[in-house]
């Protein structure tokens, strides 16, 4: 009778287990081309699962690498964006403002170019002003940088690395991270830009390029700002605490 009743418990235990599953698990499409993705992500969702026990350490980096990736691609095609036209509306004016620093002429393979940590020499093409470097673009830029990085940083830390830190102490010193990679960006995209006006590479193509070049950079760098001031163990303090 014991034995029995074991069995029954266990059974009834069993039983709720899987009335639990099937009402958390909603029921597959009725639309094949739906269902055959709603499979493939279960399938995901199930090898997943057994790996991240297996594998806690090495799945929460990949998870994390995978949705930082993520996240950073979208921003950096919002900055495209803005930067595609952002210039434009700036207008000649403020292109042909020289504003940069420390504007010293270098030249590697045969071009000259003005190689500046802070801002952009005015580009010309056959001695007439074009849109691509001068002030406009240092502001552009810099605005495009900035917006992006006011997208990047509550989805980085709530969703990537689910941080739970003060949120003005993380912020103040992602702003500093921002403003030393920006110097370095720029200074990249000084020598990337001089290259490309001479060569007569259309603007658009070269805007393509300065945003997947500069970022890459950022991209590489932020990951390991990200990791230092979103530190773990941060979830199970605040639990401790409370």
């Amino acid at each position: 009778m014991e034995n029995n009743e074991k069995e029954v418990v266990v059974n009834e235990e069993a039983t709720t287990v899987e009335v639990k599953e099937e009402k958390n698990e909603k029921p597959l499409s009725e639309n094949g081309f739906v269902r055959f993705f709603q499979k493939i992500w279960r399938w995901w969702l199930g090898v997943w699962g057994k790996f991240s026990q297996k594998h806690p350490k090495l799945s929460k980096i990949l998870y994390q690498v995978a949705m930082f990736w993520v996240f950073s691609m979208m921003v950096t095609v919002f900055q495209y964006v803005v930067m595609t036209f952002l210039p434009h509306i700036f207008g000649l004016e403020l292109a042909a403002t020289e504003f940069a620093w420390p504007n010293v002429e270098l030249t590697w393979f045969g071009k000259t170019f003005n190689f500046n940590i802070l801002g952009y020499a005015v580009l010309k093409k056959e001695g007439q002003v074009v849109i691509g470097g001068g002030l406009g673009y240092f502001i552009a830029y810099e605005l495009a940088t900035f917006f992006a990085q006011v997208i990047n940083f509550p989805l980085q830390r709530n969703i990537t690395f689910k941080s739970h830190g003060n949120p003005w102490w993380q912020a103040m010193w992602y702003f500093l991270a921002w403003i030393v990679i920006s110097f370095l960006c720029n200074a990249i995209t000084s020598i990337w830009i001089g290259f490309a006006s001479q060569l007569g590479i259309p603007d658009f193509v070269y805007q393509i390029l300065t945003t997947v070049i500069t970022g890459g950079v950022s991209m590489v760098v932020f990951f390991f700002v990200f990791k230092i001031i979103f530190p773990e163990g941060e979830a199970k303090k605040k639990e401790a605490q409370n």
